[in-house]
């Protein structure tokens, strides 16, 4: 898994490193922390709107107003929004018009919102939001400051929208997008040349984009947390937009949005919105907080958004299968129904638990395959090995594992499918040398939140081809986490590159058994309610 040693130290860490971003919000709130500047200081117009700026965010502390009162916020439409606010949500939840609003306290994404005249300018890569001068005192006051004919900078935020803000080295290659409140004059320049009447929500497909774990924790999975309140009346703004995703996610994209995504750099129209949210939530790992979502949205919640994307392709490919069977047989295709014969309901097809393996090639793959193929075959599974690539279809891979009950593969990004399986299903991890805390937190512990039956196969030194190269005492197999602590490089090279799995199959039988014993029942329970 990508840079899960990094990560591991960030969890460790990730009390004290999260007390410490949320000990410096207030500087944030009062606008003096290198984001917020002016366009032509005025040395006594700047010290007396600083100090007014402060004071008014301080008084609320002290006269015990709620945590998340804001001088912006103060001066907009909204009477009495203070008094109304929960103090239990989230910096940011409700602001009014001619405000930005950043929420930084989060150690995985930053997420700022604008709210009102919002326009796009990709040429500097900038939102601008537009504040007109009869909205408040305070923009009457600032646009005084200006001359004629200039935009007055109220002001000015920097965010890359992209959820791995604490992993400096990818962060370091996203995008960057600058966010810039400004008094709206005669003069003003970026005319809207596209009117949106729903809000946008601007991220990043850069970073680890290409990796399927990454496209779905860090993409897909936040994109649905942040969007889907809004019941599909959102834009989506793509930065570092790449056409074979929005091709590739195309379908679950439709189901968050009524509207056609926009590419950021490449459109270079202003368009307009009435709220922008840069940035995306992110939960934890390949799941959903239910505490934290309107409605009680669950990972299974999202599960279904999956099922209703893929399912009409699914049944394309059902219907141009059935018609080549046509044409290659003389036969028509009789279907089972619900008043089919007793021989029919008794089909030991209708009764085998389906196995689906997922291989792999290359690194971590199992070169007995064929042998645990064979076995689960004597076993009673029906057998389907899957070797999905990048450019596999997804509803091809979701058919395959939405319609099994047993998913077996070796950790790695591939595991990601694990979402593709119905809860109730199992799924067997096999946990190469290395990388058993990578396995139970990337994968193990989310399949458990989607109602799956997880085993973790933790592979013996014999069962890794690395037994083969080191000392039978070496650290490398005997002590993983030693070699671990020496840095991400010496896993990377080791466990994830060089190592391969030869199951020992008396031991895995057991697992197996365990599964299909399990399976078998739910199978035939669920087929003898059906022929009742």
């Amino acid at each position: 898994m990508v840079h899960y040693q990094r990560y591991h130290q960030f969890k460790k860490g990730e009390e004290a490193v999260v007390e410490d971003e949320e000990s410096h919000t207030l500087g944030l709130v009062c606008g003096n922390s290198g984001y917020n500047k002016r366009t032509r200081p005025k040395l006594l117009s700047f010290l007396f709107l600083s100090l007014l700026s402060c004071s008014l965010i301080l008084a609320p502390q002290l006269l015990n107003f709620p945590s998340n009162f804001s001088l912006l916020s103060s001066f907009g439409d909204d009477d009495g929004l203070a008094a109304e606010m929960d103090v239990n949500a989230p910096l940011c939840y409700s602001i009014s018009n001619g405000t930005i609003c950043c929420d930084r306290s989060s150690i995985r994404s930053d997420i700022c919102i604008m709210k009102g005249d919002v326009r796009t300018h990709s040429a500097s890569s900038s939102l601008y939001l537009y504040i007109s001068k009869n909205t408040n005192g305070f923009a009457d006051y600032a646009s005084g400051l200006a001359k004629d004919g200039e935009e007055e900078e109220l002001q000015r935020e920097k965010i890359r929208p992209y959820t791995r803000k604490w992993e400096t080295s990818v962060m370091d290659t996203i995008d960057e997008l600058g966010l810039i409140s400004k008094i709206e004059n005669s003069g003003s320049r970026h005319r809207c040349d596209v009117r949106h009447d729903v809000p946008a929500v601007f991220f990043s497909t850069g970073g680890y984009t290409g990796n399927v774990y990454h496209e779905f924790n860090d993409g897909i999975l936040p994109l649905y947390i942040t969007s889907q309140y809004l019941n599909k009346k959102v834009v989506f703004v793509i930065l570092e937009y790449h056409n074979w995703w929005v091709t590739k996610y195309g379908d679950i994209l439709a189901l968050l949005s009524d509207y056609p995504p926009i590419d950021f750099s490449g459109d270079k129209r202003t368009h307009c919105f009435p709220e922008a949210i840069v940035g995306l939530k992110i939960h934890d790992e390949l799941t959903v907080d239910s505490s934290l979502m309107e409605g009680n949205k669950t990972i299974r919640d999202f599960r279904d958004i999956l099922d209703r994307a893929y399912w009409p392709r699914i049944r394309g490919l059902i219907q141009d299968e059935e018609r080549q069977a046509q044409l290659n047989s003389t036969q028509k295709l009789s279907l089972p129904s619900s008043s089919s014969s007793s021989s029919s309901k008794n089909s030991i097809e209708l009764k085998k638990p389906k196995l689906v393996i997922l291989s792999r090639n290359g690194s971590r793959g199992i070169t007995n395959e064929d042998s645990l193929v064979r076995m689960a075959e004597q076993i009673g599974f029906q057998v389907e090995v899957l070797r999905p690539n990048c450019a596999t279809e997804l509803a091809k891979i979701y058919r395959g594992l939405n319609s099994s009950d047993v998913m077996v593969g070796v950790h790695g990004a591939a595991m990601t499918h694990f979402l593709f399986l119905k809860p109730g299903s199992v799924f067997i991890q096999v946990v190469p040398l290395g990388t058993e805390w990578a396995a139970e937190t990337y994968y193990g512990e989310p399949a458990m939140k989607l109602g799956l039956r997880y085993i973790g196969y933790k592979i013996l030194p014999r069962e890794s081809s690395l037994y083969d190269d080191y000392d039978k005492n070496d650290p490398v197999l005997v002590d993983p986490t030693s070699v671990a602590k020496k840095g991400w490089e010496f896993t990377k090279k080791i466990y994830l590159d060089h190592q391969n799995v030869r199951l020992n199959l008396g031991r895995f039988r057991k697992r197996l058994v365990r599964a299909y014993d399990y399976s078998f029942a739910k199978k035939n329970r669920h087929f003898h309610l059906q022929s009742q």
